[in-house]
């Protein structure tokens, strides 16, 4: 019988708080390494056959590097700050 070093977890690793917060440190350094979030919409304009017209039109919302730190930060103290545990009474 091998002891065991390490009680079993009391919470889950990954809780919804932690998820949401790992997203917004994703969506943070998004928005401060690139200014935003773009992408690219492409329409079709003509299809013929043998030819085809199409558009391409790059949109996006572009936002200040103040709202990626904020965003960030805040996402770091969701991911790290550890949820408070209840008592039973």
């Amino acid at each position: 019988m091998v002891p065991r070093l390490h009680p079993p977890p009391t919470e889950e690793l990954m809780s919804p708080r932690r998820i949401i917060g790992l997203t917004l440190v994703a969506l943070g350094m998004i928005i401060l390494l690139w200014g935003g979030v773009f992408w690219t919409d492409r329409d079709t304009i003509v299809n013929t056959g043998a030819l085809e017209v199409q558009t391409k039109e790059r949109r996006g919302v572009a936002l200040p590097p103040i709202v990626g730190g904020v965003v960030l930060v805040s996402g770091i103290i969701l991911a790290l700050i550890p949820s408070r545990r209840r008592s039973i009474s």
